[in-house]
């Protein structure tokens, strides 16, 4: 194996031949968003729970599948999601099957039981995942790790490998991620648009719910209920909710300070970042080809096709995506 025969060409950080080529229907971006929710099997991996304590005196759950391997992966997932979800088992599944343990993280509140603190899970959130990977490598005794991110969850990883370099553990050698806003402003500007008014529902469904949690928890903290359920895009619920909670100047601070795009000039180890052209979450801002240009770690892969956390593949338990993200781990291997 290559790195051209993978299409990471050495002298060519922005790969826009990919491999990915759906047949109709699954040339529309909104299909390939929709169709793994609704219909996609659940990949066949097991997990097993593990609670650990984080620095502020909260917890946060993992799910574990391992393989008794020396090389772990920690995978985390996109908005509203949790380490149960379909993309993250295919992504586990692709990885055991490569070799690999990996460790699925679920963000503060996302795991089926709501967190201690007032604190929520964000865009920015980055101490979360040096927690978990730390933990993973003293526990497991890990030779190497690889680090996955999905949709917000990339951005996070991102942030994560861009923000403070030397923070990152020498054992990771890897990172690949998908359908990343990594410019936050853009994004949530094309989300609020009328055609992404069924995906905003879905994910303020379990945002409001959150809301009310903590406000019923924390009165103290006197956290308004009114028009909750009017809001309709990410800007206004970023300002009136994320921004106070976690201590950011409004939605635009909290979108300037945790965009992952600033960062990824600094970004060190070799990274795969995943965005499909027709991707309906995405703002041109979020396909950074200007550093993928200038950082030979960071690759930047745009299929025409494969909206957003979809890359919809048949004739087997694994999608696209995930065959991707295993030969890219493979690869690392080949070029020690």
């Amino acid at each position: 194996m290559s790195w051209i025969k993978w299409g990471i060409a050495q002298c060519m950080p922005i790969i826009d031949d990919s491999s990915y080529h759906p047949r109709f229907p699954f040339t529309s971006g909104h299909l390939q968003t929709m169709f793994p929710v609704l219909a996609r099997p659940h990949p066949p991996v097991s997990f097993e729970r593990e609670r650990i304590e984080t620095p502020d005196g909260d917890f946060i759950d993992l799910d574990w599948s391992r393989v008794g391997s020396d090389r772990v992966a920690v995978i985390s997932h996109g908005l509203e999601g949790n380490s149960r979800r379909k993309y993250v088992a295919g992504a586990a599944l692709a990885l055991n099957r490569a070799g690999w343990d990996t460790v699925n993280l679920n963000f503060r509140g996302c795991s089926g039981e709501p967190n201690r603190l007032p604190r929520l899970y964000h865009s920015g959130v980055t101490d979360d995942l040096h927690t978990v990977l730390t933990h993973t490598l003293e526990r497991g005794g890990y030779a190497e790790a690889g680090l996955v991110g999905f949709s917000m969850g990339g951005n996070q990883t991102l942030k994560y490998l861009g923000e403070n370099p030397d923070l990152v553990p020498d054992e990771v050698r890897r990172a690949v991620v998908f359908s990343v806003p990594c410019h936050l402003s853009g994004a949530a500007e094309v989300m609020g648009r009328p055609a992404n008014r069924v995906y905003m529902a879905y994910f303020l469904r379990g945002l409001r719910e959150k809301v009310r949690e903590k406000a019923a928890r924390f009165p103290e903290l006197d956290i308004s209920l009114h028009g909750l359920d009017d809001i309709r895009t990410f800007e206004v619920y970023d300002d009136r909710y994320t921004a106070p909670l976690h201590g950011f100047d409004g939605a635009q601070d909290y979108y300037a300070r945790s965009s992952s795009l600033q960062f990824l000039e600094n970004v060190g180890v070799p990274t795969l970042l995943v965005n499909a052209c027709d991707d309906p979450f995405l703002s041109a801002s979020c396909y950074p080809e200007r550093a993928a240009r200038t950082n030979r770690n960071l690759l930047l892969e745009t299929p025409r096709h494969g909206g957003h956390v979809g890359f919809v593949a048949f004739g087997g338990d694994l999608y696209w995506s995930d065959r991707r993200l295993a030969a890219f781990f493979a690869a690392d291997q080949e070029m020690r």
